[in-house]
């Protein structure tokens, strides 16, 4: 009787984890505890602590954390606590350590230590890039379907996401590069 009482509150409580946070979430934590195992050793290495995790259930634990606590402090502070951190991206030009405070990136380059930081403005959705005491929006979201994006003149244009729409974004800042550079 007592296990069919812990079965009901399991299953409620995921239920009600589902219905009042309608939030999918970003599975920070299970992410990370992945791009770690990536990272450990060669493709046999990698399956073999996927594996082990599996039995052990340390997939399950980082899985039901992000599915209950997680995600739900995502949802209602716009920021999720595990999400934030340093990444460190070996780029063609050089090594670049990227830090995030849950609010936007600040981005580091090694080879000049020039900085470049990445917000996001809640209350009017968009992007914006800082560098050298300089600020410029450079995005911002109009709806599910589309962004005002900033274009080489400095004006915005309004661009579908969608391959269409990237493509002829990517047409018109090219010529206007092209344009730019014949004069």
């Amino acid at each position: 009787m007592r296990k069919r009482y812990l079965s009901v509150a399991v299953v409620l409580t995921l239920l009600c984890s589902f219905t009042f946070s309608s939030c999918i979430g970003s599975f920070a934590l299970t992410n990370k505890l992945l791009g770690w195992n990536n990272q450990i050793g060669n493709k046999f290495v990698n399956e073999l602590v996927f594996f082990c995790f599996w039995i052990i259930p340390v997939y399950e634990v980082t899985g039901l954390a992000d599915l209950l606590v997680l995600n739900s402090i995502e949802f209602w502070s716009g920021s999720n606590p595990v999400a934030q951190g340093r990444s460190v991206i070996e780029g063609a030009d050089g090594r670049y350590l990227v830090d995030c405070d849950g609010k936007g990136y600040t981005i580091t380059s090694e080879n000049d230590g020039s900085v470049v930081r990445l917000d996001f403005d809640s209350e009017d959705h968009s992007w914006s890039a800082s560098a050298n005491g300089k600020s410029v929006k450079f995005m911002t979201f109009v709806d599910d379907t589309h962004v005002n994006m900033l274009t080489p003149d400095g004006s915005y244009e309004l661009v579908e996401l969608s391959d269409r729409g990237l493509m002829a974004y990517r047409q018109n800042v090219a010529s206007a590069a092209l344009y730019a550079t014949a004069d």
